[in-house]
């Protein structure tokens, strides 16, 4: 089990923002994005010079994929289907941990059973 301390973005603006302009982020550390409802939720690095890792989480908290993006970049990263969480840390750090889809993230409260 690994223990993650998110900040969340879950409004319109908090996730527009996102991890923009954050140099680096702390030991297990990242940003959770919770989307009002399902849907192909594309992602880009304009304006965050930190490399990262996002995972695309389902309405369940299983992970349906994982991807590296580049620092800087303007380049979409969207999930092969909808999604209502997506999960971005340093980048590594997923593949550090042994963390790939089909395992599930769990919170209380916040992924439905």
């Amino acid at each position: 089990m690994h223990v993650i301390v998110a900040e969340v973005a879950n409004t319109p603006s908090s996730r527009a923002m996102g991890l923009m302009y954050r140099e680096h982020l702390g030991l297990n550390r990242g940003m959770l994005f919770v989307f009002e409802r399902s849907e192909v939720h594309c992602f880009w690095m304009k304006n965050t010079p930190t490399a990262l890792s996002i995972a695309f989480v389902d309405q369940n908290g299983e992970i349906i994929d994982i991807q590296d993006m580049k620092p800087l970049s303007e380049d979409t990263h969207c999930p092969p289907r909808p999604v209502r969480f997506a999960l971005e840390m340093a980048q590594g750090w997923f593949a550090a941990k042994g963390v790939r889809p089909g395992l599930q993230l769990r919170h209380e409260g916040l992924f439905g059973r």
